[in-house]
């Protein structure tokens, strides 16, 4: 936990086609970090598109971008384009270097592991994608949350809520993460019980899968070549 007095500078990513509420879930949580500010970044200034078509714009450039004391990567169907992106890769090894913490968030992970910096930690992702993990050096932990050292890895989507409420926890203390998920009425009560593969229907997972089909291809394609590159091997990661 950080002294109360201490300002915290917070950043996350922005980019093309990413799922908005990976940024913006996480965001309601840390915007609200007593003495802190949140600062959204990407590659330009030029308004930008969640993968539904949301019209978002960044605060700075990568080049102007301060260091950040927590570093957040979102994810969603657009992280397919940055994975061979050194542009953004060199932003968030050299961030990720000097942050405090890193939260992770869904396929934000699969950035990660394009940037090397998954290789020997436990790690989550989208469960569409969380068996590409091992190629990246990762062992695949099938949890919401799951936090490594410094580093906290939120599954799909919703549980970047999840990682940004642990993350709070860490840097403010459980009373203040506790106060901002009741202000946030954070208790949720799905009318179904299909959030997870485990527990979906089959029929709803059988077509949950097909829908996500050519993504999990390419990004398995993307993933073994990324794996080449670093001299991965994905069979010893996974055991």
């Amino acid at each position: 936990m950080l002294p109360p007095e201490q300002h915290i500078q917070i950043g996350s990513i922005l980019f093309d086609g990413l799922d908005q509420i990976d940024l913006t879930g996480p965001y309601e949580v840390l915007a609200t970090i007593p003495n802190a500010s949140f600062t959204v970044a990407a590659k330009s200034l030029d308004p930008m598109r969640d993968f539904r078509g949301m019209r978002l714009m960044a605060d700075t450039t990568f080049d102007e971008a301060p260091q950040f004391d927590v570093l957040h990567i979102p994810g969603g169907p657009g992280q397919q384009a940055l994975m061979e992106d050194e542009e953004v890769l060199s932003f968030i090894r050299t961030q990720a270097a000097s942050a405090r913490y890193v939260l992770s968030v869904c396929t934000g992970a699969l950035v990660c592991g394009a940037a090397g910096l998954l290789v020997g930690r436990k790690a989550t992702t989208h469960w569409s994608a969380h068996h590409l993990l091992p190629y990246f050096g990762a062992e695949a932990v099938n949890e919401r949350v799951v936090i490594d050292g410094n580093w906290i890895f939120a599954a799909g989507v919703t549980s970047g809520i999840d990682g940004a409420l642990h993350l709070a926890a860490m840097l403010r203390g459980q009373k203040v993460a506790e106060q901002i998920q009741l202000y946030m009425q954070y208790q949720p009560e799905p009318p179904f019980d299909a959030g997870t593969p485990e527990r979906a229907p089959a029929e709803v997972l059988e077509a949950a899968r097909a829908k996500a089909g050519q993504l999990t291809a390419d990004r398995l394609a993307t993933a073994k070549k990324i794996a080449a590159r670093l001299n991965i091997d994905p069979g010893a990661a996974a055991g």
